[in-house]
């Protein structure tokens, strides 16, 4: 205590030495002063804690962002579809110069087709998204290609070279470049093949191009899966100018390979005539609509023989470690495949309680192990419902249906 206060007695005692402590002190206040007006000079080299400038006023100003640094989305006004990719890099494609068709027309339809299937996704969702709007897409344009011809249809070599620009069109704008392939899609498509009415004029002649219009202008997406009214439209009109109801006296009759092609093309030049003759926009959404239709009929999983959950969950009667741990593998590579719809769902988790059935395992083994939708496919947890048939009325399947509770043996 008497050393303290002998230090403060020698502090307070002498002017000279109070002086000195009050010009520090000045110095050291002008200085913190100083420091803060002084104004960050930028070097060559800046580390990241200099990356921010202090603001010189207390109010920051508005951050100002140049729009080439914002991500392109072709569809403003929309919200990002589910686990839309990182955009990726566009670049101005290569055509061939012998396609006689002003692509920038059909620009919407070819943005959209380039965003649903894009390199990232295109494999997994293919099934689902990109090939329905791939075929979409060919349709549209082998209609709007006939505005500028009497024919419903392209010529071979015209076919190849506009292929070509369109698959090069929507590998620059980020989709798959093996887009046909994964599709299953050759410029063939686009040449009407062994149909044997490819001009407007005999097509017109043949089919009731009123009551087709009337029946796919405007395509109901609840009710057109269940009772379809487009469908049979199609399917009438492309036999009618196959000529296999003639040549078979009459008789709906359709069995031979050869005839089954006919068929197939003769729907190719209908849906031409149809994407001539509707808007871009409302052809697309009726050509996806069909396509709904369609790929909710049938499982696209691949399966392969389940020996080890046969030998697993053969006569099995209380739930088993190894039976379901197997069954559950097997399940988990079969999910790896690909992305499907809740209603494809239902149709392969019957189709491979089928295959077990038949290996002879009689036990639900789904009930056993636990097994939901939501083990066969991927986004059955999504807030999305998919639309069922049943006799006589529409029901929705909602969420995650249980399939332990319902029997497929």
């Amino acid at each position: 205590m008497g050393r303290i206060s002998g230090l403060y007695g020698i502090l307070t005692s002498g002017s000279f030495i109070h002086q000195l402590l009050v010009i520090a002190i000045c110095l050291t206040s002008y200085q913190n002063v100083v420091a803060l007006h002084v104004p960050h000079k930028i070097t060559q080299t800046s580390s990241t804690s200099e990356l921010a400038t202090p603001p010189r006023s207390g109010i920051f100003e508005p951050i100002e962002i140049p729009p080439a640094v914002i991500p392109h989305y072709p569809f403003p006004g929309k919200s990002l579809p589910p686990m839309y990719p990182s955009f990726p890099k566009t670049y101005d494609p290569v055509l061939t110069g012998r396609c006689p068709v002003n692509f920038s027309v059909i620009s919407s339809i070819t943005e959209k087709t380039a965003s649903d299937c894009t390199r990232s996704l295109s494999t997994v969702v293919g099934n689902v998204i990109c090939c329905p709007q791939f075929n979409s897409l060919l349709h549209i344009f082998q209609g709007f290609y006939s505005n500028r011809s009497d024919t419903l249809v392209l010529q071979s070599a015209v076919a190849d070279d506009c292929f070509r620009d369109i698959i090069s069109i929507l590998a620059s704008k980020g989709a798959n470049s093996s887009i046909s392939g994964l599709c299953s899609v050759k410029s063939s498509n686009l040449t009407g093949g062994s149909c044997p009415v490819k001009d407007i004029g005999t097509f017109e002649k043949i089919v009731n191009t009123s009551k087709l219009l009337e029946s796919c202008s405007t395509v109901d997406s609840l009710k057109e899966c269940c009772r379809p009214v487009c469908q049979p439209a199609i399917s009438e009109a492309a036999l009618l100018i196959s000529g296999i109801k003639t040549a078979l006296g009459g008789k709906n009759i359709v069995g031979v390979p050869n005839e089954i092609d006919t068929l197939s093309d003769c729907k190719g030049v209908v849906y031409s005539w149809i994407a001539r003759t509707l808007q871009f926009d409302d052809a697309n959404s009726a050509f996806r609509l069909l396509s709904s239709c369609k790929v909710n009929k049938v499982c696209p999983l691949e399966f392969k023989q389940p020996l080890e959950v046969v030998n697993a969950c053969r006569n099995l009667a209380a739930p088993s470690p190894s039976c379901c741990s197997s069954l559950n593998a097997y399940i988990a590579g079969i999910q790896k495949q690909m992305l499907i719809t809740n209603r494809q769902a239902i149709i392969c988790a019957a189709a491979f309680g089928f295959m077990l059935q038949k290996a002879g395992v009689m036990t639900n083994v789904y009930e056993l192990c636990d097994v939901d939708l939501k083990d066969f496919s991927l986004q059955a947890s999504t807030a999305t419902s998919w639309t069922l048939c049943a006799p006589g009325n529409l029901t929705e399947l909602t969420l995650i249906p249980i399939l332990s509770k319902q029997s497929y043996f």
